[in-house]
This record gives C-alpha cells, sequence and structure tokens, in this order.
C-alpha cells in the first residue's frame, strides 16, 4: 500500500494517508468546525486516524491542547508525521487505545471536549465483497456505537463538549446512546444540496447538563452547479467555525 500527500483547508494543512482504503474526507473537516474549544483547553478525537479532523482543529485553534487516540499503528505513525510536517508536535499528543477495550483510568474526565468520527457501517449493512470490504475496513464497526459513545462520555469532564459526525439514517441510534450520557443535545442537519435529504449529522452534547434537545437550521454543502455553497466553502476552504444561532 503507497501513500499520498494531501491537503485539508486550501493547503492550510498538510495530510499524509494511505492511497488505498478509507481516506479523509469532508466529514472530519465539518467534525473539526463544529467542536468549540479555545486555547489552553484539552480536546480528544477518539479514533483519530492520521489525524484529519485533529490536525483541522490545530489550525483553527492554536493554543489548544489535542490528544488523538486509535488502535491502528499506521494511522498513529502517520499523524506523528503530520503533525510535524504542520509544527503540531507540541500541540497534539498521540495514543494507542482500542475502544474495544473500555477507557484507560488516565484518560477519564481529562478533557473539555472529546469529538468523533466513528465507523458509520454496522458490520451487518457492510458491502463483504473483497474489494469492497478492503476498502471500507476502516469504516466498519467492530464495536457498537453504544461503547464508542460511552468511551467518549468517559473521557470528558463534568458539563464538558462531546461532538460527533455520523450517517443522517443513524440519528436515532445515536441520540438514543448519546442521551444516556448528555443532554443540551444540538443536531445540525449536512444536506448535499438544498432539497435533498440530509446525508449526515453533526450531534454536539455537554455531559451532565440536562436542557432539551434542539434541531439546528443545518449546513448545505453543495449548490446546484456542483460547487461548494459560502457556508461550506468558508468552513473546508478557509478554516472557520460551523456557525451555529
Amino acid at each position: 500500500m503507497g501513500e499520498t500527500a494531501d491537503t485539508l483547508l486550501a493547503g492550510r494543512v498538510r495530510l499524509a494517508q494511505a492511497d488505498q482504503g478509507y481516506r479523509v474526507s469532508v466529514d472530519a473537516v465539518l467534525l473539526a468546525a463544529a467542536v468549540r474549544i479555545e486555547a489552553g483547553q484539552r480536546a480528544l478525537d477518539v479514533g483519530c486516524g492520521v489525524g484529519g479532523a485533529t490536525l483541522c482543529l490545530a489550525s483553527r485553534v492554536p493554543g489548544a491542547i489535542l490528544r488523538g487516540v486509535d488502535q491502528d499503528p499506521q494511522c498513529l505513525e502517520r499523524l506523528r508525521r503530520n503533525a510535524a510536517a504542520n509544527g503540531f508536535e507540541d500541540q497534539i499528543a498521540i495514543e494507542d487505545a482500542d475502544v474495544a477495550n473500555g477507557t484507560p483510568s488516565h484518560l477519564r474526565q481529562a478533557f473539555d471536549h472529546v469529538f468523533s468520527n466513528p465507523p458509520y457501517l454496522p458490520a451487518a449493512r457492510a458491502d463483504t465483497r473483497p474489494r469492497a470490504k478492503a476498502a471500507n475496513a476502516a469504516n466498519i464497526e467492530t464495536v457498537p456505537l453504544s461503547a464508542w459513545l460511552t468511551f467518549m462520555a468517559d473521557s470528558v469532564g463534568p458539563c464538558g463538549g462531546l461532538t460527533l459526525i455520523h450517517r443522517a439514517d443513524r440519528l436515532e441510534e445515536v441520540l438514543g446512546e448519546l442521551s444516556k450520557h448528555a443532554g443540551a443535545i444540538r443536531v445540525i442537519p449536512v444536506w448535499p444540496r438544498a432539497g435533498q435529504p440530509a446525508s449526515r449529522v453533526i450531534v454536539t452534547a455537554r455531559k451532565e447538563v440536562a436542557t432539551p434537545t434542539v434541531l439546528d437550521p443545518g449546513l448545505v454543502l453543495h449548490e446546484n452547479d456542483g460547487s461548494f455553497s459560502p457556508a461550506a466553502r468558508a468552513i473546508l476552504e478557509d478554516g472557520a467555525p460551523l456557525a451555529l444561532p
């Protein structure tokens, strides 16, 4: 397997990643844009991969104290190189951790914010043909979403923030599991184009906060001609945070 040299945020972030299999998409950039932290605060990326979301967040919030955890040693090695290539090696810590094994004691309640782009596909719904399975391996669940969200919630301190991006058709499951740990839930639909069903949802919450769930206006990614909408371009190219009411 080879490697490609890519960029995010219109060249602001350099990214080395595998040339086959799962590759960083706009989802990681959108996830980072939805994380609300300030310099000096601590944030954890669960299942960080090669660091798409972590690197974008480091670029947007200089001084944030970031950590990425993943169980894939090749991804972690690339994240180390990516952090160094972007000058973030002092800002991003990297750790081998498997969600399936539960939350390590030193991570419990250690962060102001925890964010994640978890695997989207339950194993029962994944394409099992060899070529498709190899291409989507990193995006197929090996542990249930409930365990993933428990790991996230265990890692954030009281009143801390949780943010994830997921498939829109799994929103019911996401809300059911997330509500066991947190409140002040906000759902931000992501539409490919205006008038089309949402393909993704960004969901934010706060641990041990009980205010009602809010459905936000959402984000349209593309104009009818296929170009990015102004709001999407501000996030994906200019590095702007996701605008929330």
